[in-house]
């Protein structure tokens, strides 16, 4: 039987509504309380979600929490920019992994 893990999104109202068009999970949290957020990553780690996108500003006060399930391969957690704009923290992870998976920076010009 194939395992069916869920989508969510976790960040500001205003930036994730529109996700929710798409069917995926919807799960607001405020900047200002990055607990609230952290427990919310905590749980749909637990319900079996196995992409969760958070936006960069709520990313930004739970990095530990994130840093956290890198260990694993489920949940991905993906930061992506919200309706405050780019923090570059999403660029910067993939930048990260690619550099970690073949060993060199190949994504920047001073890497090539």
């Amino acid at each position: 039987m194939i395992s069916m893990h869920k989508i969510g999104v976790v960040g500001d109202r205003d930036s994730i509504l529109c996700f929710k068009a798409l069917g995926l999970d919807i799960y607001p949290a405020l900047e200002s309380d990055p607990e609230d957020a952290r427990k919310t990553i905590d749980k749909m780690a637990r319900e079996d979600y196995g992409i969760i996108f958070v936006t960069e500003h709520i990313a930004n006060t739970v990095s530990e929490t994130i840093s956290r399930y890198d260990r694993f391969p489920l949940p991905a957690i993906i930061p992506i920019p919200g309706m405050k704009g780019s923090l570059n923290i999403g660029r910067q992870r993939i930048k990260d992994n690619v550099e970690k998976a073949v060993g060199i920076d190949i994504l920047s010009e001073e890497g090539r």
